[in-house]
């Protein structure tokens, strides 16, 4: 920045009436003029014209005319003086050539020297330019491979975050596998406990039944009669030995079981029956060990609906009936 530019920045800025000033100046230097010119005019006055006619009593005689008067002779011209010969210009010789080959030598040493001084500083400004081409060339190599690498990061991070979010999801599935697992382990455990509760219980009261039956047993074996007593009153108080195969082969056909199991243990249910046969009730009063088959025999009970009648026309009830899974 120069010192009038310094000067101009630093300085007032001019005033807004400036142009408004400059014409009423002109406008009042005009009304002026015409003012004048005005009252020049109204000053003048107006030329005054007369005219007037002239009388003669006695008429006079016209003047002679008058004579005509020649001209005088034009003069004659003055000779020229005759222009004087140009004077021969005279030749100079010029002066011989002096010897200057050592000036001439030294001039095209000089010559040559400032060439190659000329050449050499175009190599380097050449060899220059290169470098910077070659700087220029590399600096957009490294920006490029920067902007690759900022790219194939962004691109690694957005892969590892959807990873991470899959494994994430993966371990969470997991872990609510787990815990539906251990919940239902534990609710397995539960059912097998009250089912172990259940069948201690049924097995105490399989063992008072099973008592009660050995002491009416024991209490028919014990009984006298006449000798024409043909005993069937002692007999009728308990089933027939068929019975108990007339009650299975009613209620087996209806147990649907395709599971492979490899122990044999039988399942004892506990029937209640109307006196028509009619199945009121039923209870598992020892498991098998199988779930599956324990369920398919209840279900096979509640399929079978009436039980049938023994060979003295009665349904026995209460009645413990068992059924192994490879009968």
């Amino acid at each position: 920045m120069t010192a009038q530019d310094k000067h101009l920045e630093f300085a007032p800025p001019p005033a807004d009436g400036m142009g408004r000033s400059l014409v009423a100046a002109l406008f009042v230097h005009g009304l002026l003029l015409v003012a004048l010119t005005a009252g020049i005019q109204w000053q003048k006055d107006d030329p005054l014209s007369a005219e007037a006619e002239l009388w003669s009593a006695v008429p006079m005689a016209a003047a002679p005319p008058l004579a005509a008067v020649e001209p005088p002779p034009p003069p004659e011209p003055t000779p020229q003086p005759k222009p004087e010969p140009a004077p021969k210009p005279v030749v100079v010789k010029p002066p011989p050539p002096e010897d200057n080959r050592e000036a001439e030598i030294a001039l095209a040493k000089r010559r040559k020297q400032l060439d190659d001084e000329k050449k050499l500083q175009e190599a380097k400004e050449a060899e220059k330019r290169k470098q910077l081409e070659r700087q220029k060339e590399e600096d957009k190599k490294a920006e490029l491979k920067k902007a690759q690498e900022k790219k194939d990061k962004l691109k690694a991070e957005e892969e590892k975050r959807k990873l991470d979010a899959k494994l994430e999801a993966k371990r969470d599935d997991e872990r609510k596998e787990k815990e539906r697992k251990e919940a239902k382990q534990l609710q397995a455990q539960k059912e097998a406990q009250q089912a172990a509760k259940q069948a201690a219980e049924d097995a105490k009261k399989l063992d008072t039944i099973r008592s009660e039956n050995m002491r009416r047993i024991a209490g028919m074996a014990g009984a006298t009669g006449s000798e024409n007593a043909t005993g069937t009153a002692l007999r009728a108080s308990g089933p027939s030995d068929s019975y108990g195969g007339r009650i299975r082969a009613r209620i087996k056909p209806n147990i649907t079981f395709t599971e492979d199991i490899a122990s044999n243990t039988p399942a004892e249910v506990e029937v209640r029956c109307a006196p028509d046969g009619t199945i009121v009730g039923r209870k598992l009063v020892k498991s098998s060990g199988s779930t599956a088959w324990d369920n398919a025999v209840l279900k096979a009970i509640d399929k079978t609906e009436v039980l049938p009648r023994d060979t003295d026309g009665r349904v026995h009830s209460p009645l413990i009936i068992s059924f192994r899974p490879r009968d």
